[in-house]
């Protein structure tokens, strides 16, 4: 293929949004309660109580590929967030534990 074609494909990807390489950042997302959000938190990062994920992450984060990470107080919320994401056909979900183990897999060392 030369590169004239090759390209006007690229392009055309581009154009309907398919990324050749993918650097999105990271999905962070809070699914504790409201109180324990406003004792605590990162800053910079969603907040969605786990009851609300489907709803609110269909809305804001459509692409069912994104990377998200979920964190809570100690893993089981986010769990539960986890597996009703995947049961929505998301495929990249991870469960970061909690709040500290979200801080330190991305060397935050205790910042809001």
């Amino acid at each position: 293929m030369n590169r004239k074609v090759l390209c006007k494909l690229l392009l055309i990807f581009s154009a309907l949004g398919f990324g050749v390489l993918s650097n999105a950042e990271p999905i962070w997302i809070d699914v504790r309660s409201v109180s324990e959000y406003n004792e605590d938190h990162i800053d910079g990062d969603t907040f969605i109580p786990h009851e609300q994920i489907v709803q609110q992450v269909s809305e804001l984060f459509p692409d069912k590929s994104s990377e998200i990470h979920l964190y809570c107080r100690s893993g089981g919320r986010a769990g539960r967030a986890l597996n009703a994401l995947e049961e929505a056909g998301y495929t990249n979900v991870f469960n970061a534990g909690g709040i500290d183990d979200a801080r330190e897999q991305r060397d935050l060392d205790g910042q809001e």
